[in-house]
């Protein structure tokens, strides 16, 4: 059993796997949008120009199964809904911001 698992994470590639849990086209925007901490969904909504709520809510289950974010549902009419980025979430923003610095040195 231990051999497969070994076996499997040779076969696949760190950054494939890194991509996976980030590398959606909306998710590097989600996470910048929670940095200065919690949002409701229609704020989150409001923060990202150009996504639609399909993605919204794809992306964000996604991150949520690859503990990025938490969810956080209260019982309200309607029912509010919050995000939240876990500490493993947080620890992406030196990280996200030094990409947006390079990609405002050599994109622009």
């Amino acid at each position: 059993m231990i051999e497969k698992k070994i076996k499997k994470n040779e076969d696949r590639c760190a950054l494939q796997e890194i991509l996976g849990v980030i590398g959606g086209k909306w998710s590097m925007s989600i996470i910048y949008a929670l940095f200065p901490g919690t949002k409701r969904f229609s704020e989150l909504e409001r923060l990202i120009p150009g996504i639609n709520t399909r993605m919204l809510v794809k992306e964000l289950k996604n991150m949520e199964t690859n503990g990025i974010v938490v969810r956080n549902v209260y019982a309200t009419v309607p029912p509010t809904v919050e995000y939240t980025l876990t500490t493993k979430g947080a620890q992406l923003e030196p990280i996200i911001n030094e990409l947006y610095k390079w990609g405002l040195e050599y994109i622009s």
